[in-house]
C-alpha cells in the first residue's frame, strides 16, 4: 500500500527480492496539473508496468474492503506513504501484521511530513524506521532503523529521494530477517510530530532569522514552497542562503540588488541572499535574470 514516488523503490525492491506481491493498493486517481487531467499515482504506474492488480478504494473502513483484503491470504501488509489511516482490522488481517516504512527515526517526527520538518527544524541527522503498525499514529514497535546525515543544502525533495532508497533497502532487510528481529517499544517521552503542511506555512515572516528562513525554503519543497509578496504578486523563493554579515536595516528591507546579488534583512539583523526565485506568472529564474526584468532598489521593503 503506497502512493507517491517515495514508495516506488520499496515496491520495486519487493519484486527484485522475489516476494509474491498479491496486490497493490494506492490512492484513487485525481485531477492534476493545469488541465486537471486525471493522473495515476507513481505507485499505480509502477504496479501496472510490473503487471500487478491495483486496488483504489475511495472508502477503506467498510466490511467489503476488509473482505477483499483478507481474501488475498497474504503473509504481511507493507505500507509506504499510503496517505490514509488504516483501520485496525487491516493491521491484523495477516499473520505478520502490517509493516510500515516511515521516513524518520521514530519516535521523532511521527506524522505526515517527517522529512520536511526535519529540515525546517535544523536536524543534522534523520533516517528511516521499519515499524510494526498499531492503531496509533506511528506509535508501533520499531523493527529496524537506519540513519543518515542531512546535507547542508539538501532540499526535502532531494532528501526524500535518498531516503526512499534507504527505505527500500531497510524493508528488504526487515522481511529477510523478520524472524530474528526483536521489536522494541517506542519511548513516548521522546516523541515529536510532523503535521501535514498547510499553504499558509509557506508565507515568509522576515522576523525569523536568515538561517531559519533558508531551512524553510529547503524544507517546504515541493509544497507549500516558501513565498512572500512583491507588490501584489506572489514571489516564491527557491534557493537562498544566509550570508555572514549583519544589517541595521529594517526587517524585510532590500539592502543590495544588483548583478547576481539580492540581499534582504531578516530577524536579528541577519541577512538572506536570494539566488533563485519565481514571480507569479513567470518561470523560476536566477537572481540576475529576475533583476534584469524587475525594478528593485535598495531600501525597498518586500
Amino acid at each position: 500500500m503506497g502512493t507517491p514516488q517515495a514508495a516506488v523503490p520499496s515496491l520495486e525492491r519487493l519484486v527484485s527480492d522475489g516476494h509474491d506481491v498479491a496486490a497493490v493498493y494506492t490512492q484513487p486517481d485525481r485531477p492534476s496539473g493545469r488541465g486537471n487531467k486525471i493522473a495515476f499515482s507513481p505507485v499505480k504506474e509502477t504496479a501496472l508496468r510490473l503487471g500487478f492488480p491495483v486496488t483504489q478504494p475511495t472508502k477503506i473502513k467498510t466490511p467489503e474492503e476488509l473482505a477483499e483484503l483478507t481474501a488475498f491470504a497474504s503473509d504481511v501488509l507493507v505500507v509506504v506513504a499510503y496517505g490514509r489511516i488504516l483501520p485496525e482490522t487491516f493491521l491484523t488481517a495477516f499473520p505478520m501484521g502490517a509493516i510500515n516504512v516511515h521516513f524518520s527515526l521514530l519516535p521523532k517526527y511521527r506524522g505526515a511530513a517527517p522529512v520536511n520538518w526535519a529540515i525546517v527544524n535544523g536536524e543534522a541527522v534523520t533516517g528511516v524506521t521499519t515499524m510494526k503498525m498499531d492503531a496509533g499514529l506511528d506509535t508501533g514497535d520499531i523493527l529496524l532503523q537506519q540513519e543518515t546525515e542531512i546535507g547542508r543544502e539538501e532540499t526535502a525533495i532531494e532528501l526524500m529521494e535518498r531516503l526512499s532508497l534507504v527505505g527500500a533497502e531497510l524493508l528488504s532487510e526487515t522481511l529477510r530477517t523478520y524472524k530474528n528481529v526483536i521489536p522494541r517499544q517506542q519511548d513516548n517521552i521522546d516523541a515529536s510530530y510532523a503535521p501535514i503542511m498547510k499553504k499558509e506555512d509557506g508565507l515568509v515572516s522576515w522576523m525569523l532569522g536568515a538561517d531559519e528562513i533558508a531551512r524553510r525554503v529547503r524544507g517546504f519543497q515541493p509544497f507549500p514552497t516558501t513565498f512572500t509578496y512583491f507588490g501584489d504578486k506572489k514571489l516564491t523563493l527557491w534557493k537562498v542562503e544566509k550570508v555572514d554579515s549583519e544589517s541595521p536595516a529594517e526587517i524585510g528591507e532590500v539592502v543590495e540588488a544588483k548583478g547576481d546579488t539580492l540581499l534582504v534583512t531578516c530577524g536579528g539583523g541577519s541577512v538572506l541572499k536570494i539566488d533563485e526565485l519565481q514571480l507569479e506568472g513567470k518561470r523560476r529564474m536566477t537572481t540576475r535574470d529576475f533583476l534584469n526584468g524587475v525594478k528593485l532598489k535598495m531600501g525597498q521593503i518586500i
